[in-house]
């Protein structure tokens, strides 16, 4: 049996523990309503938070001629981490290692501009450097905190015969992604070169007359692999998954103010850009409709659009100031399109291509002129998928010597590729 004394010793041991506990609870209650940073939900969660840090991946390229290949490439790198910083490299690395570049030195911020308006960029790091060298790496460990170098499954080989990414793999720092097929700069600049490629030395035609041609569609030939460049010239094979990649995947409000705007978008350039991010900034969604290859055609010459529909879709889709696309869109808007679309404004930029357009009976504009929902957007640049023409027309031998050079590593790639995974 328990003696009184040893009952009673049990009694106080229990009181002494529940007025503790209850004394404490008070405590932690006050101390919680003075300071709720010390509360222990909130320190639960700082400390979990504290152990999460963003893993941030780091991808360069020269970005000239920006195309969805490239806007694929940033989309896939950046899946591999929280946070993508991308290195945009110099002119003077350029031309060493791969030819004169299309966007001059003056217009660099053009290119900057490019970048920084794909969706899945979050820093920009001017003029890197083409290879990573030891102390770029450093930079990019110390500096910017980057845990990943990350490039293609396409090999990139230096003059001198070395791999670019020789050091980072070296580190065990360096992740690879699958290369988009179907598209390249190299391909896109042999696009253009096709009105060209044929005429003999012996000839100086114009630059006024290279670019007739290049519009109605003069002296094309093409060799045995389909091109007039000496490049191999690739074909996109489209897929909904990737459409549903490049999407938002959210849809407007009932009450959201929608804005319309619609083009070609030939080559997405930073006149393209800009204008679209005037127009965001009208509304709450922008809606941007892509012509047909058939209209561009039509309006445009036989040799436009460049890109077809579901490349340019792919371009306007992956810059982060657009919401949907319509994916051959007509050329003009009716009243059914904008009750189907709840249209609120419809605009068009005063930067416009002014080649040999075929006259319309009718304003495509003409219906939401008349509804009183059309503005017309002033135009930051003044740049056009007509001038990025003009500048490979008019150095055309530049870029035909860097395209034969690059055409030739681009066959040895597409001869010993095997299959990546992922997308």
């Amino acid at each position: 049996m328990v003696s009184d004394a040893g009952l009673e010793t049990s009694r106080r041991f229990l009181a002494t523990w529940l007025i503790g506990g209850l004394v404490a609870g008070v405590s932690l209650v006050a101390i919680t309503a003075v300071w709720p940073e010390y509360s222990p939900v909130n320190i639960a969660g700082k400390i979990k938070k504290k152990k999460k840090k963003p893993v941030r991946v780091y991808m360069d390229g020269c970005f000239d001629m920006m195309h969805y290949g490239h806007c694929n490439a940033l989309r896939q790198a950046r899946a591999l981490g929280d946070q993508l910083i991308v290195g945009v490299v110099s002119d003077a690395e350029i031309t060493a290692n791969k030819g004169p570049p299309v966007t001059p030195l003056h217009e660099r911020f053009l290119l900057m501009l490019m970048v920084s308006a794909v969706k899945w960029v979050d820093e920009v790091i001017p003029d890197a450097p083409y290879a990573i060298t030891e102390e770029f790496m450093r930079k990019l460990f110390d500096e910017y905190n980057i845990d990943y170098i990350i490039h293609g499954d396409d090999p990139c080989i230096l003059p001198d015969g070395t791999d670019a990414y020789a050091l980072a793999k070296k580190a065990g720092r360096y992740k690879q992604i699958k290369r988009t097929e179907g598209v390249s700069s190299t391909d896109i600049v042999g696009r253009m070169l096709l009105c060209v490629r044929e005429r003999t030395s012996s000839e100086s035609p114009s630059h006024a007359s290279l670019q007739r041609q290049f519009s109605h569609g003069h002296n094309q030939k093409r060799d045995d692999g389909g091109s007039g460049s000496g490049t191999r010239v690739s074909h996109f094979l489209p897929t909904s998954r990737r459409i549903v990649q490049f999407s938002n995947g959210k849809a407007a409000g009932p009450n959201a103010r929608i804005v319309y705007i619609d083009g070609a978008f030939d080559l997405f350039h930073a006149g393209h850009v800009e204008i679209l991010r005037l127009a965001r900034g009208l509304g709450d969604f922008l809606l941007v409709g892509i012509h047909t290859d058939q209209t561009v055609t039509a309006n445009r010459g036989v040799h436009r659009p460049i890109m077809n529909l579901h490349e340019r879709s792919l371009s306007v889709l992956a810059c982060r100031y657009v919401d949907e696309v319509i994916i051959g869109a007509p050329w003009e808007i009716s009243k059914d399109m904008i009750t189907t679309f709840n249209i609120s404004l419809v605009v068009h930029g005063t930067v416009a291509e002014d080649d040999d357009f075929e006259k319309h009976d009718r304003d495509p504009y003409e219906v939401p002129k008349s509804m009183e929902i059309f503005k017309l957007l002033e135009s930051p640049l003044d740049i056009t998928t007509s001038t990025i023409i003009k500048r490979i027309v008019s150095n055309h031998e530049a870029y035909q010597k860097r395209n034969e050079r690059k055409g030739e590593s681009e066959r040895r790639y597409y001869e010993s590729k095997s299959y990546v995974s992922g997308d």
